[in-house]
């Protein structure tokens, strides 16, 4: 999607570690007007599956996922990275590592929200070693229901991650795949 390479190429700051900084439009101050422009996209690469739900994580996920969610008219779920006292006891649950914190997080979803009758688009934020993903593909398939997509919006496809989903026949639609990030700043996009 050119409209988003052209917004990662203006503002997104590649930092040591392949770190790629976007929190000025996408995972801390977030640009809605593109937010719907990439559910519409979604929309479009999605047309004809039966989807009655997106799935995201917390945090980061939440603002896209939520913008997908009315482009699709489906309710919208996240998946929580703790366990809080307003939640009920009788969930889902999967381990998943985070690339970005480095940490492992016991991640918990409700029964009641998912289950064999649902049809879910995946919808994050970044795919770097596809640990989230593979932990919220784990959350659909306790609840039996089916996976009918994974969106996401930038993919870093010098990692493994995107190689790990394609493998198990999902489509993956990822609005900017980067190829390189290099030292002096520059990112380079593959072509799609």
């Amino acid at each position: 999607m050119k409209l988003l390479e052209e917004r990662i190429r203006k503002d997104g700051i590649v930092r040591p570690g392949n770190v790629l900084k976007v929190d000025s439009f996408i995972n801390h101050q977030m640009d809605i007007a593109l937010f719907e422009e990439m559910a519409k996209e979604w929309k479009r690469l999605f047309a004809g599956k039966p989807i009655n739900k997106i799935l995201t994580i917390e945090a980061s996920g939440i603002g896209i996922a939520a913008i997908a969610a009315r482009e699709f008219g489906v309710p919208v779920i996240f998946a929580k990275k703790s366990k809080s006292i307003n939640l009920d006891n009788d969930n889902y649950c999967t381990r998943i590592q985070s690339y970005t914190h480095g940490k492992v997080y016991d991640v918990i979803m409700s029964k009641k929200f998912l289950n064999s009758e649902d049809h879910v688009l995946i919808i994050d934020d970044f795919l770097a070693n596809g640990c989230a993903l593979l932990g919220l593909m784990d959350l659909v398939e306790h609840a039996g229901a089916t996976v009918e997509g994974i969106g996401i919006a930038i993919e870093k496809g010098f990692q493994r991650g995107g190689d790990i989903i394609r493998e198990k026949g999902i489509q993956l639609e990822s609005l900017a795949i980067v190829d390189a990030m290099n030292e002096d700043g520059t990112i380079v996009f593959r072509e799609q």
